[in-house]
């Protein structure tokens, strides 16, 4: 039931997560959804915030299929 609240969340809704920001695995696979934003300036600090916990890993700030920031591996 939370996702379907999460997915019919009107835009400006605090439930309405659709700032994400995700690591990509080392190995390739699939990435991992680090966290998920109500706004895109909440969803920035994450990003920044990963970007120092993280070095020379990919991380991608998305909004729906939308890229937002990234930073390529290094």
């Amino acid at each position: 039931m939370a996702d379907e609240k999460r997915t019919q969340a009107p835009p400006g809704d605090p439930d309405d997560l659709s700032f994400v920001v995700e690591l990509a695995s080392p190995d390739g696979g699939k990435p991992m959804v680090m966290a998920r934003a109500a706004s895109a300036t909440l969803g920035r600090a994450i990003f920044e915030a990963a970007l120092v916990e993280h070095p020379g890993r990919r991380i991608v700030l998305r909004q729906g299929e939308r890229v937002l920031a990234e930073r390529a591996a290094s």
